[in-house]
């Protein structure tokens, strides 16, 4: 059988074309399948859209009572304390925590007899930057146990410290009986005259010396028998009575009798004194 010339060619040029006219018709469909999950796609993403305040509205509407001021309130404005997980409405928490604050005393949850402390981190929500920093200083102090504690004698810094961690700071710079390097304003002090540390004399003589009468701790402790004060013998603070009992609660926990110092024990006074008077109790 014979063939016109170049029929080869135009052969393979129409099976090209045919193979091509396969190839759109295949990405054509494609493309429509493409096309009509993204509209689906889009649906989807609308229909999300358009639940999504209905269900923050949802979420909103839940509350939760307080166990403090038995009031309803979102579930966003609940505080849960710590791993006891207590809830309280941020309003009486904020209240709780500011009135242990400033009674120095580490917040702890409000719930009968539960322990648990307040986590300071949760509590940055609703308190005051120096709050929050009162808060760091208390659980600091509380850590510490009370013959351990030692603060910086220089009035700005007043640091505290443990014995054992200012000891530690101190060994690498400075080496001396009682002397002390502040952890926080990095000036020396003495442990055992609480005061700027004595350079060229011992405490010995340092506290023989006509200074140490005249120091500030001396002054204080003049002052204090001069007003009637008393110190407490655990952490050393000066203790003034306002008004009210002679019962004592140091800030650091130590209980004992104001008239004469001696300690309560098991809440009950292991003296003779009386328990209050009237001049204390009764304001004109």
């Amino acid at each position: 059988m014979s063939t016109l010339p170049g029929s080869s060619k135009i052969a393979a040029f129409v099976y090209q074309v045919t193979h091509l006219e396969r190839t759109f018709a295949y990405c054509s469909l494609c493309l429509v399948v493409a096309l009509s999950l993204l509209r689906n796609l889009q649906f989807e993403t609308v229909a999300s859209q358009s639940t999504s305040p209905a269900a923050t509205c949802k979420a909103m509407s839940v509350k939760e009572t307080c166990l403090i001021c038995f009031e309803d309130n979102p579930i966003a404005r609940m505080f849960s304390v710590g791993t006891c997980h207590h809830k309280y409405c941020l309003s009486c928490m904020k209240h709780h925590v500011e009135v242990q604050l400033q009674s120095g005393i580490v917040a702890q949850c409000p719930h009968k007899d539960c322990k648990c402390e307040v986590n300071t981190e949760t509590c940055k929500k609703f308190l005051s930057p120096e709050l929050a920093d009162i808060m760091i200083e208390r659980i600091k102090e509380s850590s510490i146990p009370v013959t351990e504690k030692v603060y910086c004698t220089f009035p700005r810094c007043s640091a505290l410290m443990s014995k054992q961690e200012v000891l530690e700071h101190t060994k690498t710079s400075f080496a001396s009986e009682g002397g002390r390097k502040c952890m926080k304003c990095h000036q020396y002090f003495c442990i055992n005259c609480r005061v700027p540390w004595h350079y060229d004399m011992s405490c010995y003589d340092y506290q023989s010396s006509e200074t140490y009468s005249r120091s500030e701790d001396q002054l204080v402790k003049s002052l204090a028998t001069k007003k009637l004060w008393r110190q407490c013998s655990k952490c050393k603070h000066m203790v003034e009575l306002d008004s009210g009992c002679y019962h004592i609660i140091c800030r650091c926990g130590h209980q004992f009798c104001y008239t004469c110092g001696a300690e309560w024990k098991n809440k009950r006074a292991t003296c003779s004194c009386p328990l209050w008077d009237e001049h204390h109790i009764i304001r004109p």
